[in-house]
């Protein structure tokens, strides 16, 4: 479970991770990319321009041994080897198996969030 940063403290939200916390054989979901407290960097454009973008699907294919990293990961059609700290920044959902996961929208709204105040 990652933290997103919110005016009032901390927002966890459970069904959005960094892509850097994925293992290898996990697909998901990309829902974006960077923060919305801060502008984009030159790197998170970078992400966008390889396909880092909203809805589009990824897997981490391998990780590197002992380290982790980099790992290769395919977004789309496309496959990429990233650091873990290049890859810290896309915020993915990790896609369900079965009929009985709900859709995002009905799970990311405010009322399922839980704020921890510093």
């Amino acid at each position: 479970m990652d933290a997103v940063v919110a005016p009032e403290g901390f927002a966890l939200d459970p069904g959005f991770v960094s892509l850097a916390a994925l293992p290898p054989g996990t697909t998901a979901r990309v829902v974006g990319v960077g923060s919305i407290a801060s502008a984009l960097t030159a790197l998170e454009r970078r992400l966008l321009e390889f396909g880092f973008v909203n809805g589009e699907q990824v897997e981490i294919l391998a990780e590197a041994r002992p380290g982790r990293d980099p790992f290769v990961v395919r977004v789309g059609h496309t496959t990429l080897a990233l650091r873990r700290r290049e890859a810290q920044s896309v915020w993915v959902e990790i896609q369900r198996s079965g009929a009985n996961a709900p859709p995002l929208e009905a799970r990311s709204s405010a009322s399922e969030r839980v704020e921890i105040q510093r």
